[in-house]
């Protein structure tokens, strides 16, 4: 069986939404099932309209389906909004005191309000009467959505527990009453692994932590917002310092200063708090400061669209600070590419010394994805960090901070060490960290700086990773982070088409890439922006042009049907 569902619920903001689908996540991976959901709201303190999508798959999936097989209308407003979505076998809940929807579908009047007022519960509930009804039509068992509610609510009362799990099951026992001919029978509860829900940035946050990040210093800035939530909630576990500055500027100098104490540090931001961030990243370029920054993107310029998808920033990462100096720039595909790549970014800012970045998107770090548990347990108990040349003391009384060195990497010594002068700041400076103008000397520094960058493309630069099968492919897509989990999805669909998917998007190397590219074949660079910015990036290092663009820059992430189409516009 590879049938997939698409679930999606609606309605006004404060209604619950976002609870109840990730509750609608969590039961469906509880009852041996892969998930990937998605959220959409706008960017406002009250009210707007809110929705919440989950896939379920019996295998591994990495984006949504663009057809709705069952969509949960707690508002007119969500059948209007979606109606172009459903086809003529979706089924619709929607209360029939409120609205009648007008379309041949599968329609279930769910007295939702009548419910509420019988039960003398709060209008808040309607999503869980909803919530009791979709399972029913799912022929799962209410019994994990009353484990959620113990969970959720024990500390508020028994009252509130039942209360929640009365309303839910009028929803439940009312399909199974009046509509049991549409219960769907093709996910069956089964056994399966132990899996996780993880957003992206849930996925950062515990590589974080089992990289043994000691600070993690933000403010608040969406989508990247959640990172210093999560963490907070763990500080006092693990005894990270989360810290919420006044400003980005603060953020990063705080880092900056936490870091060039010993401590592996952190920053997580969007583009505009990024943008206040950039002198400080060239601080830290001079310094050879250690550095992770989590950038996760949204639409610009300014304020732009916050809650809402695209990537646009990937010049500007590479680009951002003033003057040469290397950095290192990540873009993880899913919520496992996530976790392994934030431990790995905590290993490359120490070995290589300067800023590596992680780049994210709203996309995937608001989107929840099942993943196996045992996956992360095990390399996080077979993970030792890497903290390359940075050590607590050195041989004699003579220290050089910046040494010049063939790998560009210079030793580094935590401050303190009695006996020991250790000068930097942000001037050029000779190997012992004094300030200099000497143009030889300059020259020295800048390019001992810069070998870094060489080092890295030698030992620790990660190829692409090939999907498909590349040699029988006539279709090739080139793409970056949240881009492969739609690209992954279409192929399925599509017969000889592979992808080449990018991790380590910067720096680049010719001679690495261009076996990648042998003629004969149908490149399409897939992209979430509005100028092919990987695709400029790719030509500008590497002189490897990819012609055929599929750009997408509306806010809204790839379906794979559109990838489809695309390719084969006579398919749908």
């Amino acid at each position: 069986m590879n049938k997939k569902f698409l679930w999606k619920i609606g309605g006004e903001a404060g209604f619950g939404i976002m609870t109840v689908g990730l509750n609608f996540s969590k039961i469906a991976a509880h009852s041996g099932y892969h998930i990937f959901d998605y959220t959409e709201y706008p960017s406002l303190i009250r009210g707007g309209h809110n929705t919440y999508e989950v896939l379920v798959s019996p295998d591994i999936v990495g984006a949504s389906k663009k057809t709705i097989d069952l969509l949960v209308c707690l508002n007119k407003d969500t059948f209007e909004l979606d109606k172009e979505r459903l086809a003529r076998d979706s089924m619709v809940i929607y209360d029939g005191d409120e609205f009648a929807p007008e379309g041949n579908y599968q329609l279930i009047s769910l007295p939702l309000r009548a419910i509420l007022k019988e039960e003398e519960a709060k209008e808040i509930m309607l999503n869980n009467i909803a919530l009791g009804a979709s399972l029913a039509l799912m022929d799962w068992d209410l019994k994990y959505l009353e484990e959620i509610f113990i969970e959720a609510f024990s500390k508020k009362g028994n009252d509130i527990v039942e209360v929640n799990k009365k309303v839910a099951r009028r929803g439940f026992d009312y399909i199974k009453k009046n509509y049991s001919e549409l219960i769907v029978k093709d996910f069956p509860i089964r056994q399966a692994e132990t899996k996780v829900v993880l957003t992206g940035n849930e996925s950062f946050s515990l590589g974080s932590i089992a990289a043994d990040c000691g600070l993690y210093c933000a403010y608040p800035m969406t989508p990247a917002s959640s990172v210093q939530t999560v963490l907070a909630n763990y500080a006092e576990k693990t005894g990270m310092v989360v810290r919420h500055s006044e400003d980005e500027i603060a953020v990063i100098n705080t880092a900056i200063g936490s870091s060039w104490a010993g401590v592996r540090s952190a920053v997580g931001t969007s583009g505009g708090g990024f943008a206040l961030m950039v002198e400080g990243i060239s601080l830290a370029g001079m310094l050879e400061t250690p550095l992770v920054i989590f950038l996760s993107q949204r639409p610009a310029p300014a304020t732009g669209m916050p809650t809402w998808t695209e990537q646009g920033d990937l010049l500007f990462a590479v680009n951002a600070g003033h003057g040469d100096f290397p950095k290192i720039v990540l873009a993880p595909g899913d919520v496992q590419e996530m976790f392994e790549l934030t431990v790995k970014a905590f290993d490359l800012a120490d070995i290589y010394q300067t800023p590596v970045i992680v780049l994210s998107d709203k996309f995937l770090s608001e989107s929840h994805q099942s993943l196996d548990l045992q996956k992360i347990s095990d390399f996080s108990k077979n993970y030792k960090p890497n903290r390359g040349k940075i050590v607590a003391q050195v041989q004699g009384q003579t220290y050089q901070r910046y040494q010049v060195t063939d790998d560009g990497i210079s030793p580094m010594l935590i401050p303190g060490a009695k006996g020991i002068f250790y000068q930097s700041n942000s001037y050029e400076h000779l190997e012992n960290g004094y300030t200099t103008e000497a143009a030889d000397e300059r020259i020295k520094q800048a390019d001992k700086r810069n070998r870094k960058l060489e080092t890295y493309l030698k030992k620790d630069f990660q190829k692409p990773e090939i999907y498909g099968d590349f040699n029988k492919s006539e279709i090739v897509f080139i793409s970056w982070g949240s881009n492969k989990g739609p690209i992954l999805e279409a192929m399925k669909e599509l017969e000889n088409a592979s992808l080449i998917h990018f991790t380590h998007v910067y720096p680049l190397d010719q001679g690495i890439l261009i076996p990648f590219f042998p003629e004969g074949k149908r490149y399409i660079l897939v992209e979430n922006n509005q100028t092919g910015q990987f695709g400029r990036l790719l030509r500008g290092e590497t002189g490897i042009e990819i012609k055929e663009k599929l750009l997408k820059y509306d806010g809204r992430s790839f379906w794979p049907e559109e990838i489809i189409k695309y390719v084969k516009p006579r398919r749908i």
